[in-house]
């Protein structure tokens, strides 16, 4: 089968791979319908998060079940199906508490661990508690976006209001570091707590136009960071903003948002940072920091990720545009780096009637 593998910094190439086979019972085989290119992913392919290589590359995918492993009892052939980003047993301490992105059986696809979906077929472990079926009312191409980016874009927005009653919401100051996939899908998060103010935060300025569309005010920090640090002063007598949503991963996004946030705020940050938390104790203390951090557990919180999701999905049409076949993957990923691309989906046609 094609498939898209990791070769080391910089670098991916298309090989023929053998099919993935059952090595559990609890397994299942899907041929790959859609798969997608996750902004997390180019921390491994830029070289900033070390890794092994020879691995195959993706974590968004949805797919059609041809085999099923003998204790399977929730899937059959033929089955729709999308995937979160990490498989989970659904019965250790943390699955049982709504954290299964930390399941002590957790593995996350397109990794040294576990082969991803940027492939005709992939293998799903734990499926029975991993996979769910595709509803008829959703657009399949679309609801790629459900295995990872949309969940954690909601959570994200979620983390961040946590704490805080409606009405403390409705007068809130809010700031969203990041407008790339992740941080548009966290947009539409944040906007269903309406919140008073929702300032967008990039140095792109195709992102920010898209931020604004939706709905934020928009601000590029590159071209006027003191401008920005002005504005959120005077939307909240000098106090600061009472949330930041951070999704970018990079340090200096973090320090910024910390700056701008008042004492006792909040900072809900899904980004993969691989550099030091840029703040020190004593400053955290001195400003009584909440701080929640981390991978989403989308298994946990699916279901009420795909309530907005359908609510949304006509408004997401945007990220289901730029359509392209698997043998165009390593142009894509240049392109997806070089941030020539909003979103890239891979619509994957095995052709061999397995």
């Amino acid at each position: 089968m094609q498939a898209v593998v990791f070769k080391g910094p910089m670098q991916v190439a298309l090989e023929q791979r053998p099919l993935p086979q059952i090595q559990y019972p609890t397994d299942v085989i899907l041929r790959v319908r859609y798969t997608a290119l996750c902004g997390s992913e180019l921390h491994v392919f830029r070289g900033h998060q070390p890794s092994g290589t020879g691995f195959i590359m993706g974590h968004e995918f949805t797919g059609e079940v041809v085999e099923v492993g003998s204790e399977v009892q929730k899937f059959k052939a033929r089955d729709r199906v999308v995937s979160p980003f990490t498989v989970s047993c659904g019965k250790c301490f943390y699955c049982e508490r709504g954290f299964s992105s930390r399941c002590s059986s957790c593995k996350l696809y397109g990794t040294v661990a576990l082969d991803g979906g940027q492939a005709e077929y992939v293998r799903v472990p734990l499926a029975d508690s991993t996979l769910f079926r595709i509803p008829a009312s959703i657009d399949e191409k679309k609801l790629v976006l459900m295995a990872d980016i949309f969940p954690t874009g909601y959570f994200a927005a979620a983390n961040g209001f946590s704490g805080l009653d409606p009405d403390e919401i409705r007068k809130s100051t809010v700031l969203l570091f990041g407008c790339g996939p992740v941080g548009l899908c966290a947009l539409f998060g944040a906007l269903e707590y309406q919140p008073k103010n929702l300032i967008a935060i990039d140095s792109v300025p195709s992102r920010l136009l898209l931020a604004e569309q939706l709905g934020a005010e928009p601000w590029n920090f590159e071209q006027d960071e003191e401008g920005l640090r002005q504005r959120v002063m005077k939307l909240t007598d000098d106090r600061g903003a009472d949330v930041v949503i951070e999704v970018v991963g990079h340090s200096s996004a973090l320090r910024m948002g910390f700056d701008l946030l008042r004492p006792w705020g909040r900072i809900s940050s899904v980004g993969v940072h691989n550099q030091e938390i840029p703040w020190t104790g004593n400053e955290a203390y001195g400003k009584n920091l909440s701080l929640q951090m981390g991978r989403c557990p989308v298994r946990s919180i699916f279901d009420k990720a795909m309530n907005l999701f359908e609510k949304k999905q006509d408004a997401l049409e945007f990220m289901s545009q730029d359509i392209r076949p698997l043998s165009e993957a390593v142009q894509a990923y240049d392109d997806f780096c070089h941030m020539r691309a909003q979103k890239i989906i891979f619509k994957v046609d095995t052709g061999d009637g397995r």
